[in-house]
């Protein structure tokens, strides 16, 4: 957390965290923020206003009041206007600059670092500088950075940005007043950008005979900064974007964080200001290799912790760099008993295997699929690093990091680091999770483990907030937990055993035929060399590219080539029984061992989905059956078919219960709205309908597409609906009001555009992605936050039936008119799997890996994702299942067909 205590020099509510990632903070004026509306008090409100490569943002001076981002790609119309209402006596009118946009974030309310409030809706700002001569710039600015949001391409957009920074630069030089002494000698100057975490910040370069400055264009977060040569110990090249370009500076020796991270936009300055440095001290890094820190540590002259730093640092690990943080093993396995015992093997973890491998059965069925797969292939289709990993654990104290990284929201309270022995538990059991540690759990700063600054990271399933990190029950605190963390680290067993990790992430065993006997292959894309950018003529492909690849995560660069000796230490100091035995020895905390009933219950269910029973079969339409929703109790069934009926049956009474016709036109889909007082039912004549349970009839009808609507999803009072129109449509639908029999004002919060009829829809468990399925077999994931496309991809070669989330976000399946199953990396876009079936698949249920799923001819299929096959074969109707309904316990399942009929299947335990 070396970056986080750097970040609280500055006590300011603005950070470049509240900017876009690759977005750049250009230039800051005094300004009004003038309301038309409001008290006195309110109409102005003085603060200062940020341009940015990407958006606008204003900081009131009051801290209570919300920080305004204005994203430009939002605004309608930027201009400078006069305003003369203030002083009707005045000769002339001030000249102030009004914006128009459509959504607005509100950053910091209440001056509380939380997710960020959104405000949609066509309205205007105005602004006006305190020097208002300055106004025309400003516009002009903004037009120019307005037009650049808008283009089409984001290659081009970004040609357009660097060609406003570059030029900024080119306009500026270093100014030399920020000379510490006068006498000093300037040897070398350029541009550069300085690095922290998630941001660049570009500025001048300047190096003396005495001192490193760093110079923002800004000014931001300081006017200069100031790096003494003779103080510095180590100096480090860095791959920075899989590019040649920057250069990390430390004037400590053993310090996780540097004093200075730079990123250089041409190599030759950055290897200069390296040589030149490297030169004048020259006894300080001469004996920096990976070798002599080797042999240091084999003597034992420096702990395990510190060594594995030193590997780390050398290879192009920063934590000024998410995509590539230290990374850290994995040493202990014993996480349920009461005491630690460091003398016992069976306490630790095997170091000779990744994350990955530990599991036999989970490998079995990795390997199992990578024989099965064309080249080029690997077994883990996630890393062990990534800036998502590294903010799972350090969410507590770096909060506005996360919001930063995942467009001001936090993760799912359930996806987040709850508990140590879950954490590893699902390392070992995930099927896509293979992360390591990071150094902070081995040092001395606990507060990552504690929530002490109250942030509400929202509820569990089980409903409890998320708070302090469960710690293993050997453990008195965090303090206790950190300490003892630290002495397995440096214990016996670890010391014999830590080349054998270090062979697999930084020496022989990292890559080639080494690599593939310790089942230690991961994505070609995370391996330095993997791609080669400077071949990419296509800027939009080659951003696209880039972005995966840094957010995926990175392999460390290739220290050794040959087997890493054993340590030859004789004997290593160890932490007695007695210790761990007195320092776990306090109560456990009530909520510690908490079971969330329903996630065993599913996990159970689906460990029997192969013995899926029938329990009564209904034939209730004409025509095939397309939607499934049950009431919470499980006492009825409403169901959609061809035949353009809503039917309702009854299970208790088993028989029909009511049939309702809102067209002549065939019924697509439908959902039971929250309280189960209302069913909502899409359709090919265009429209949406709205059944009263309670009433029996119509409520309502949303006339909202110029074609059949195929497919519908709720969540959070918001109706999405998927249309053979090429659209997907976004609106305000309050459940209240409609349980509530009150009519209902459809307000259209956001349409998403495709090049073809969308077929079907799904919504993330957190409800903050969709992802869509069109008739020509394209996948799109949006961020529904920002009503933007993140990844799109030709998934199939036919119509896509039916997709959906993985329970964690990170995948989604979805099957096709081409016979396959496939999985698509939610977070980069990548398709990583690829499925064959027998036959077409129509619809599925999974819960990950697991996935029950309906053919054309009729049968259930069960599949296990990982070795690629199917597992189970269960006879179910006598025409294609068209749909698949499961609760959200996963105890009862029901299948619609092609074939009329509904289905009600049990698992048997």
């Amino acid at each position: 957390m070396a970056f986080i205590r750097k970040k609280e020099r500055s006590k300011e509510r603005f950070s470049l965290l509240l900017l876009d990632l690759e977005e750049y903070y250009f230039e800051q004026h005094t300004a009004y923020h003038i309301n038309s509306s409001g008290t006195a008090q309110n109409r102005r409100i003085r603060g200062s206003l940020k341009i940015c490569s990407k958006s606008v943002i204003f900081e009131p001076e009051a801290a209570t009041k919300a920080i305004l981002k204005i994203p430009l790609k939002d605004c309608r119309r930027i201009e400078g206007v006069e305003e003369n209402e203030r002083n009707p006596f005045t000769e002339f009118c001030d000249l102030v600059t009004k914006c128009s946009f459509s959504q607005v974030y509100l950053i910091k309310e209440a001056n509380v670092v939380a997710p960020y409030r959104i405000e949609r809706g066509d309205t205007n700002v105005v602004f006006e500088l305190e020097m208002p001569r300055k106004t025309e710039d400003v516009v002009q600015t903004l037009l120019q950075l307005h037009r650049a949001s808008c283009l089409d391409k984001l290659g081009d957009q970004t040609a357009m940005i660097a060609a406003n920074l570059q030029s900024r630069l080119a306009r500026t030089s270093f100014d030399k007043n920020s000379f510490q002494s006068i006498t000093e000698c300037p040897q070398m100057e350029c541009v550069a950008e300085m690095v922290t975490p998630l941001v660049t910040n570009p500025g001048h370069v300047c190096i003396t005979d005495r001192n490193l400055y760093f110079q923002p264009l800004n000014g931001y977060p300081d006017s200069v900064v100031q790096i003494r040569l003779h103080s510095v110990r180590r100096i480090y090249k860095r791959r920075h974007g899989l590019q040649p370009l920057g250069l990390e500076v430390f004037c400590t020796e053993n310090d996780l964080c540097s004093d200075i991270y730079l990123k250089f936009y041409d190599t030759k300055d950055r290897d200069e200001l390296y040589y030149y440095i490297a030169t004048l001290l020259e006894n300080h890094i001469a004996e920096h290799t990976a070798e002599s820190y080797m042999l240091q540590w084999q003597k034992g002259h420096i702990s395990n912790y510190q060594y594995l730093l030193h590997l780390n640092n050398l290879a192009d690990r920063s934590v000024n760099d998410l995509s590539q943080y230290p990374v850290f093993p994995w040493v202990v396995s014993d996480y349920s008993s009461r005491q630690l015992d460091l003398l016992n093997p069976a306490s630790f973890r095997d170091l000779s295997k990744p994350v990955g491998a530990l599991n036999p059965e989970r490998l079995d069925r990795l390997l199992a699929r990578y024989r099965d797969m064309p080249d080029p292939r690997f077994i883990y289709g996630s890393h062990y690093s990534s800036p998502g990993y590294v903010l799972f654990y350090l969410v507590r104290v770096a909060p506005e990091y996360m919001l930063c990284l995942q467009n001001g929201r936090y993760d799912h309270a359930d996806r987040m680091f709850n508990s140590v022995a879950e954490t590893w538990k699902n390392c070992l059991e995930g099927a896509t999770d293979f992360k390591e540690l990071i150094p902070e759990f081995y040092g001395t700063e606990n507060s990552f483990l504690l929530n002490d600054q109250n942030l509400d990271l929202g509820r569990r399933q089980g409903g409890g907030r998320v708070g302090d990190v469960v710690l293993p029950p050997w453990a008195s605190d965090a303090s206790d937990f950190l300490q003892k963390l630290r002495a397995a680290l440096e214990s016996q067993f670890v010391s014999e055993h830590l080349h054998e990790w270090i062979d697999l992430v930084f020496g022989y065993k990292q890559r080639g035929s080494e690599a593939v006997a310790a089942h230690n292959v991961f994505h070609p894309l995370t391996y330095e060399g993997g791609v080669d950018l400077d071949s990419i003529e296509d800027p939009d492909q080659k951003i696209a590219m880039l972005t995966q690849i840094l957010e995926f995560g990175q392999t460390p660069r290739q220290l050794f080539t040959t087997p890493h000796p054993q340590r030859i230490t004789p004997r290593f100091h160890n932490v007695s029984t007695a210790t761990s035995h007195s320092s776990s020895s306090s109560e456990l905390s009530p909520d510690s061992s908490f079971e969330d009933l329903t996630e065993e219950s599913k996990k159970l269910a689906w460990s029997n989905i192969s013995k899926l029973t029938q329990q009564s079969c209904h034939k209730i339409h004409k025509e095939a059956v397309t939607g499934i929703a049950v009431t919470r109790n499980g006492a009825s069934i409403f169901s959609t078919s061809q035949d353009s009926t809503l039917k309702m049956f009854s299970k208790e009474a088993s028989a029909m219960q009511r049939s309702v016709s809102f067209s002549n036109m065939a019924l697509s889909c439908c959902l039971m709205l929250p309280e189960d007082k209302t069913v909502v039912c899409s359709s090919w004549d265009n429209n949406v309908y709205f059944y009263s349970i309670a009433f029996g009839r119509r409520q309502d009808t949303l006339m909202g597409h110029d074609d059949a609507v195929s497919h519908i999803c709720w969540r959070d009072n918001q109706l999405y609906t998927a249309s053979w129109d090429s659209t997907v449509k976004v609106w305000k639908c309050m459940a209240s009001d409609i349980s509530n029999n009150k009519r209902t004002q459809f307000e259209l919060l956001a349409e998403f555009e495709h090049e073809a009829g969308v077929n079907t829809i799904a919504l993330s468990p957190a409800g903050t992605l969709l992802a869509s399925g069109t008739k020509e077999g394209t996948l799109s994931v949006w961020d529904i936050t920002s009503s933007s496309l993140l990844h799109q991809l030709n998934c199939h070669s036919g119509k896509i039936h039916q997709m959906a989330f993985s329970p964690d976000s990170r995948h989604i399946l979805s099957v096709g008119e081409d016979c396959c199953l496939k999985v698509t990396d939610v977070q980069t876009g990548m398709l990583i799997s690829t499925v064959s079936a027998d036959e077409e698949q129509r619809c599925f249920c999974w819960d990950g890996n697991t996935v029950l799923s309906g053919g054309r001819s009729g049968h259930l299929f069960v599949w296990d994702l990982l070795s690629s096959k199917v597992t189970h074969k269960i006879p179910a109707h006598s025409g294609a299942v068209s749909t698949i309904w499961m609760n959200e316990q996963g105890s009862s399942v029901i299948t619609g067909g092609e074939d009329k009929q509904i289905i009600l299947w049990k698992p048997q335990y």
